[in-house]
């Protein structure tokens, strides 16, 4: 999952350099004569990945092709693990075959044609194993990047007994009930109906995402779309602005100990979140359980189906794999192998994108104490079906959550105008994308 975006410029842009397409490797087809020869030669491949216990889907690829040994490492979750993998691509040594990396954070490594196109590997034979919109993600043209692992269509969960206390006997529906909602639960409870975390530039751009909001765009070399303050994305400001204003939504920095125990106190009556959030509430808010339950998202307008997404991750192959028919096998084993898949949706609970695991009666029958006995799974499988599919990242993602920081999320803080600082950022957006030679649309 994604939870905070980094902190830093990537300092690996246009300047000094020429922007291109990117990917490396050959661009002839690979034969299944070569695949035979390079699942069955002694090969030592190493994956960079922060996910809990992967070895063990790992394994299962070791065991189908004894030849190949994985060595699996942790360098970090977050901003440590870009900074190590860039450093080593800039030194030209030390890095993996396979690595892990966010959706929003491949383009930049498609800039200097650190990733290895997988279409001639066979990888396009994938693109219908997937949720439609996760698959745009790793192949947004006609290249594929990577191999989708898990993603976050967003929800709502809710306090049912704290809603109930207030009056209110239904999720909202739309997000003009979500207001209403918000301010009974705040008056005849005195929680909070949720939390817009200050500083948190993915749940923000979820909330875009859902809104129809195209805020970023990048053809793959060295044209870029900035388009953060839209009508669209302002009216979506606007609207939290006016629920923020009215102290009727917190703006807690999320993911620290006041929030953490806010969402086991009841300060907060909900989480709109993501589809790996109902996990992570459990463990969060062990106390509560059977007091929650997870809705769609409300809607902008009434009869609407729409969501959008917030976080996710893929397995990318690295251009600098000297390995890269065995990098690719295990970058789709792992995600596309059907034990293996189910492994990482049922034992470490990464939501999953593969169309197989989401109809799978073993994942989506499951049924949660935690949330009163409902198929949360079947849910959020659902809503997986109603992310836009048309949403795209600039190649300097590391930029803009620093600035969402910075601007948004002072603003928010302040209990300010969140539209009006929709301005600010989308001139220091433009303003560095210049300085670095992209030609701003």
């Amino acid at each position: 999952m994604a939870l905070v975006g980094g902190a830093v410029s990537i300092g690996l842009l246009l300047t000094g350099c020429t922007p291109s397409s990117g990917g490396g490797g050959s661009t002839e087809n690979v034969s299944q004569d070569d695949i035979d020869k390079a699942m069955t030669t002694p090969t030592k491949l190493t994956f960079w990945t922060w996910v809990p216990d992967i070895e063990n889907e790992v394994k299962l690829f070791e065991e189908k092709y004894p030849a190949i040994d994985v060595t699996v490492e942790n360098v970090g979750q977050g901003l440590p693990h870009y900074q190590k993998l860039r450093s080593a691509i800039e030194a030209g040594e030390g890095a993996p075959d396979v690595a892990q990396l966010e959706y929003q954070y491949i383009p930049s490594f498609v800039l200097n044609e650190s990733l290895l196109d997988l279409t001639p590997y066979g990888a396009d034979d994938l693109s219908g194993d997937y949720v439609d919109w996760a698959w745009k993600q790793v192949s947004p043209a006609d290249e594929v990047w990577a191999i989708p692992q898990d993603v976050g269509p967003m929800g709502n969960l809710y306090r049912e007994d704290i809603l109930t206390a207030a009056g209110i006997t239904e999720p909202p529906a739309t997000w003009d009930d979500y207001a209403v909602a918000a301010k009974a639960v705040k008056e005849k409870t005195g929680s909070y109906i949720s939390n817009l975390g200050a500083t948190q530039a993915g749940q923000m751009i979820g909330f875009f995402w859902q809104a129809g909001v195209k805020p970023f765009g990048y053809d793959g070399k060295e044209t870029v779309k900035i388009d953060v303050n839209s009508d669209d994305a302002k009216k979506v400001a606007s609207y939290w602005t006016d629920l923020v204003q009215q102290d009727l939504i917190s703006t807690d920095v999320d993911f620290q100990d006041q929030w953490y125990q806010g969402l086991a106190s009841g300060k907060y009556a909900g989480w709109l979140t993501a589809a790996w959030g109902p996990i992570f509430l459990q463990g969060t808010a062990e106390s509560t359980s059977g007091l929650w339950r997870a809705a769609p998202l409300p809607q902008w307008s009434d009869g609407e189906e729409v969501s959008g997404n917030w976080g996710g991750s893929s397995d990318a192959v690295l251009a600098s794999s000297k390995n890269p028919i065995a990098a690719y096998e295990l970058a789709k084993f792992i995600n596309n192998d059907e034990p293996s898949a189910m492994k990482l949706a049922t034992e470490q609970f990464l939501f999953p994108p593969q169309v197989s695991v989401l109809e799978d009666p073993a994942f989506v029958d499951q049924e949660s104490e935690f949330y009163g006995g409902q198929k949360v799974n079947s849910l959020f499988a659902d809503i997986s079906k109603t992310v836009d599919t048309d949403f795209e990242w600039l190649p300097f993602m590391d930029y803009v959550y620093s600035t969402y920081e910075e601007t948004m999320g002072t603003v928010i803080a302040d209990k300010g105008d969140i539209a009006a600082a929709l301005d600010e950022w989308q001139d220091q957006l433009v303003k560095y994308a210049e300085d670095q030679g992209f030609t701003v649309e």
